[in-house]
């Protein structure tokens, strides 16, 4: 999947995963993580997400990296937020209150410009990308992770024959095989869900690095 499928559709406003909503699971499960408040957070591929914002109040400062400047001006703009925009290497940067936005390709993200990562909420990134491409994701997101990183993953199932990804559904089994190697992991709890309005269920995994 090419980083234009995604540029595009936030360019053409087709965004129905957004959602105005803090993520239900996020609010139920993030304290049970125990991940103090002045620990930054690391959001891959983050949209515009409301997210951020819950995560904001909490204490955290929060990092997220985005294919789409349409996307990260409409966070700033639509929470009256406002940043300081420069380029530092091959990403566009928008900081303000707290909120550090990095525009352009997470796979171009390394140590050289980004703390080391010890806090991680993924509910948007991993079930972005079709197979070939999540162990690659994975694997580059550990090489950002310090050697104590925690965080929060989300993934979802539905029908296969009911549902046109993204998002990907990916199995409790290619869950092990991606994050077990490094990462202790703890199936938190499975909700019920609609998914491009069909019959589902997400999944919430504690992952905390060996």
């Amino acid at each position: 999947m090419e980083p234009k499928f995604w540029i595009d559709r936030w360019e053409e406003n087709r965004i129905g995963f957004h959602e105005d909503v803090f993520h239900p699971v996020l609010c139920k499960y993030w304290d049970t993580l125990s991940i103090d408040l002045s620990v930054p957070v690391f959001v891959p591929l983050c949209g515009k997400s409301r997210d951020l914002v819950w995560l904001r109040n909490r204490g955290h400062e929060v990092t997220g990296v985005e294919l789409s400047e349409v996307a990260a001006q409409a966070f700033f703009k639509e929470n009256d937020i406002s940043a300081e925009r420069h380029q530092d290497g091959p990403f566009v940067c928008l900081r303000g209150s707290g909120y550090t936005f990095f525009i352009g390709d997470f796979f171009d993200l390394t140590p050289d410009f980004i703390n080391p990562i010890s806090a991680v909420y993924d509910r948007a990134a991993l079930i972005a990308l079709p197979s070939e491409m999540r162990r690659t994701y994975v694997q580059h997101l550990k090489t950002l992770c310090t050697s104590e990183a925690i965080g929060l993953l989300i993934t979802v199932s539905y029908q296969v024959d009911q549902v046109s990804p993204p998002p990907f559904l990916v199995e409790p089994e290619e869950i092990k095989s991606l994050y077990d190697p490094w990462c202790k992991l703890n199936l938190l709890g499975i909700s019920e869900t609609k998914v491009k309005g069909a019959e589902g269920c997400e999944s919430a995994y504690r992952l905390q690095v060996r």
